[in-house]
């Protein structure tokens, strides 16, 4: 064998194998890429999936058992012309969430202001009061809610030890959206704990200045806390306003599933499910999830168009 052989049969293995960019990529990343498979998983099939199929089916007359019918955007027209019970869910929820929201943030400031005193056993304190925010949407909570608003509940009972005699608060149309308001602002324990949060980070600095000055403890709220705590007021106001929009578990619970009495307490939520799993009007209810959605959407920027003017940052 000549040296020329040699060096042509040698040729082809001192040649250095260069790998393509994605085994390159799958060396680097293949391992994280496995280990995130369940959540891609997740993410398409029960989040982006049904996303995209309730948007299709907005556009659609759809009942689960037949196939369904493209009509194109009657389910909106029909929605804003022809629905009284859109217009009526949509009234009471706006009732709710323009109602329930400054009361629950309100309240949930008093709180939060009241311990940030340093009080002794505050984890204790804190841990009680932000209880009902875990239990405040359960079925036993409003289940429970119902018993004490009824026509002999203990609300009752306890108005006639001082000779008044309650009403039904949940059977009367005057009085039952508003005991699911006093449900919403029971259910304080949230905010309250972001609030204290935020106070604990107010510089105690600017607070003896202020009483140096001869400022009183109203004038300091107002002066001091209040505007370095409009992020934190911002923030809660956002959160709350959503879930109160999606609120559902207690006007289900509260009316027995019909928005009683007379479409008193049909929350916008309420009158949705019926639509999709009383009626099997799967097309017409994708049209009110979407509705819902841009309108959760256009209340939050405009929202955050108008914290310019009276949201404070550091900056």
């Amino acid at each position: 064998m000549t040296a020329r052989s040699i060096g042509a049969d040698a040729a082809p293995y001192g040649r250095a194998v260069v790998p393509s960019v994605w085994s390159r990529l799958w060396s680097a990343n293949g391992p994280g890429y496995l280990f995130l498979l369940p959540w891609f998983i997740g993410f398409f099939g029960l989040t982006v999936g049904p996303i995209v199929t309730s948007f299709y089916l907005s556009f659609t007359n759809f009942d689960l058992l037949t196939p369904a019918e493209w009509v194109g955007f009657d389910n909106y027209a029909r929605m804003f012309t022809a629905d009284p019970k859109f217009a009526q869910s949509m009234r009471v929820t706006l009732l709710f969430v323009v109602f329930s929201v400054p009361l629950k943030l309100a309240f949930a400031l008093s709180i939060a202001l009241l311990l940030n005193r340093g009080m002794r056993g505050l984890p204790i304190y804190r841990a009680i009061f932000y209880l009902p925010s875990l239990l405040g949407a359960s079925v036993a909570i409003a289940v429970l809610w119902r018993q004490l608003f009824a026509g002999d509940g203990v609300v009752n009972d306890f108005l006639a030890i001082f000779g008044i005699q309650g009403p039904s608060w949940i059977s009367n149309p005057r009085t039952s959206l508003w005991t699911l308001i006093a449900l919403a602002v029971w259910q304080f324990g949230s905010p309250m704990i972001i609030f204290l949060a935020g106070l604990r980070q107010i510089p105690v600095d600017l607070y003896e200045a202020a009483s140096l000055d001869g400022a009183s403890k109203w004038r300091i709220f107002w002066k001091v806390t209040l505007p370095l705590l409009t992020p934190v007021v911002f923030f809660n106001a956002i959160i709350q306003t959503i879930e109160g929009f999606k609120s559902f578990t207690p006007a289900f619970i509260i009316s027995g599933g019909t928005g009683n009495p007379v479409n008193s307490t049909l929350f916008y939520t309420l009158y949705l499910y019926q639509e999709a799993f009383a009626f099997f009007r799967m097309g017409y209810a994708s049209a009110l999830a979407w509705v819902l959605l841009a309108i959760v959407a256009i209340f939050t920027g405009v929202s955050f168009l108008t914290s310019r003017y009276w949201v404070h940052y550091d900056d």
